[in-house]
């Protein structure tokens, strides 16, 4: 992490620089910059349109705040009963643990919140809290860790979590939601590996959204995950010069696969501020999610979701297959012919 760049000097200096400098300080100074090691030596700075680059170094672009945009676009605050924790759905909870993260993606729905000079790691009175609010919710039978990246957090700190939940007798499943086995593998080590093992059922989401992003040590570091026993499940967004053509979104999905995570959701861009140049239209998506179910395995079809403004819930948007025509059921079929079904 030492040697992650984090302002635009360190960006000038690597050759990363896209744009006026000026520009771009604004945009550092308002939304937090780091681009790990390893993510920068995927970057090829030849290519304007690098899918890497796009993810991860400022762009000038994301000081045009859309009047549709919103500071909190899926409601975490106006769904927050205590400090640290998102009650938006009965039985499950977000715990957010820790507002930093090893990168910042230019794309965060959460980019007001995370970074430098936001919310300090949950700890102390403010963590009993929420494991308080917790421990006297019995409908509450699923904890999602986020922040930021809980991946951050030391083995030993995940470890107190996962003993503090696990103590929860209504609490089933633990879910962790991170980017660092793609984007810092090193900190998976076999110590913060263990410290994730529960008598509940450990699920971590891994975030990636091009298949560029699984290095020989972002597999590793996933092995070592599945090869403990912890189920992986995958988390993208569907990003414009990202991954909004089929052959990108296929290659990600069997990477997921391929590194024994199971493809969960794939997320429409949400309505975070300066956003406006990574999201499709809904109609996009669609399309390509209908070519990716013809193309490839149902292990590697995700759900294409989006989160509804205002915290309401995330909602399926993905394609039809099924349509009344004239009192008939027709289907369609993976060569794009509808055919009636009885």
């Amino acid at each position: 992490m030492s040697a992650s760049l984090r302002t635009i000097a360190d960006l000038s200096n690597a050759g990363l620089l896209r744009g006026d400098a000026a520009s771009l300080e604004e945009v550092a100074a308002r939304y937090a910059v780091a681009i790990t090691p390893e993510m920068v030596r995927l970057i090829d700075k030849s290519d304007p349109a690098d899918p890497i680059a796009l993810q991860f170094v400022p762009d000038a672009r994301e000081l045009d705040v859309r009047t549709e945009e919103l500071t909190d676009p899926i409601g975490d605050m106006r769904h927050s009963p205590v400090p640290g924790v998102v009650h938006r759905y009965g039985d499950r909870v977000l715990l957010k643990v820790i507002s930093s993260c090893p990168v910042y993606c230019r794309f965060c729905f959460r980019r007001e919140m995370v970074g430098p000079g936001h919310d300090a790691p949950l700890t102390g009175e403010m963590l009993t809290r929420a494991l308080d609010y917790i421990a006297g919710d019995k409908r509450i039978w699923e904890v999602i860790l986020t922040g930021g990246d809980p991946f951050m957090l030391s083995a030993r700190r995940a470890g107190e979590l996962t003993a503090a939940l696990s103590s929860i007798g209504h609490v089933k499943v633990i879910r962790w939601h991170t980017r660092v086995p793609v984007v810092d593998p090193a900190r998976v080590t076999p110590e913060f590996v263990a410290a994730l093992k529960s008598s509940c059922a450990v699920y971590v989401g891994i975030h990636a959204n091009h298949a560029r992003e699984f290095t020989d040590e972002a597999r590793a570091a996933i092995a070592r995950l599945a090869d403990a026993g912890i189920a992986l499940v995958s988390q993208s967004v569907l990003l414009k010069g990202v991954n909004d053509n089929i052959d990108a979104l296929e290659a990600l999905m069997r990477a997921f696969v391929e590194n024994r995570i199971k493809p969960y959701y794939l997320h429409h861009g949400d309505l975070a501020p300066g956003t406006a140049h990574f999201r499709t239209t809904i109609a996009e998506g669609q399309a390509l999610m209908r070519t990716l179910h013809a193309r490839a395995s149902g292990l590697a079809l995700p759900t294409y979701v989006i989160d509804l403004p205002g915290g309401v819930s995330k909602a399926p948007i993905g394609p039809l297959f099924h349509r009344a025509a004239q009192g008939r059921d027709e289907v369609l079929g993976a060569d794009g012919e509808w055919r009636e079904v009885i």
